[in-house]
């Protein structure tokens, strides 16, 4: 094994990342806060699922094992700030993660490469700044799903709980031959109509548009099989 092939291999992975403790807490905690304030879902399911869909966006356009891996892990945490406040969370959530990561032994260059990520998810004022990050916005964007609703009265669902609980089917698709990224959504009209989606999403539709060219792709949206964008 070459020196560079037993450094890579001390480096903290995804797994190891998972199983620390603190970051379990704190994943679970932000659930938690975000619920008390009425938000969707932000906990071990939706970081889970965006550290996989990260991971398949990098995996499938070519980019190395090393760089997956940090995708994955910027991903997995990049929700961790709403522990202490959902205002500008991605910051306190990349400051978080570096003192995480720090302690499981990353390098300062990986470190900043996943703070970035992490702090640069949020469509008010963030930009793909690296391949780990575009894969992080992404993944993270493409996550609506009537799953994440934790209101249990559908006649109290406000517009955010009705446009995601419509959501039936999502699916990040990403094709490396013709360089596209594609959201395929399929949605219940009778619980909210496809422009309900586009007055509170279109933000971070435009911004996975941008990411997706970060990586070379365009971006694509397709709605009950109908492409809109």
């Amino acid at each position: 094994m070459s020196t560079e092939q037993v450094r890579a291999a001390s480096l903290p992975t995804l797994d190891e990342v998972k199983r620390d403790p603190e970051v379990e807490a704190f994943v679970n905690k932000a659930n938690e806060y975000t619920g008390v304030i009425g938000y969707t879902e932000h906990g071990l399911r939706h970081a889970t699922l965006t550290s996989n869909i990260a991971t398949n966006v990098l995996r499938r356009l070519g980019y190395d094992e090393r760089t997956v891996q940090l995708g994955a892990i910027a991903a997995y945490l990049h929700d961790i700030g709403n522990l202490v406040s959902r205002a500008n969370h991605e910051h306190t959530g990349a400051m978080l993660a570096d003192r995480i990561l720090t302690r499981l032994g990353m390098s300062a260059e990986e470190r900043a490469v996943v703070m970035g990520a992490i702090g640069n998810h949020e469509e008010r004022h963030g930009e793909a700044v690296s391949a780990v990050g575009a894969a992080v916005i992404l993944a993270d964007k493409s996550d609506v799903h009537r799953t994440r609703v934790r209101n249990p009265d559908r006649t109290t669902f406000d517009i955010h709980d009705r446009v995601n609980y419509a959501v039936e089917h999502s699916f990040l698709r990403v094709d490396e031959k013709s360089k596209t990224v594609t959201l395929e959504l399929t949605i219940d009209t009778a619980m909210s109509q496809v422009m309900e989606y586009f007055e509170i999403f279109l933000d971070r539709m435009i911004m996975c548009r941008r990411a997706a060219s970060f990586l070379g792709c365009g971006f694509k949206l397709v709605i009950n099989g109908v492409k809109l964008l």
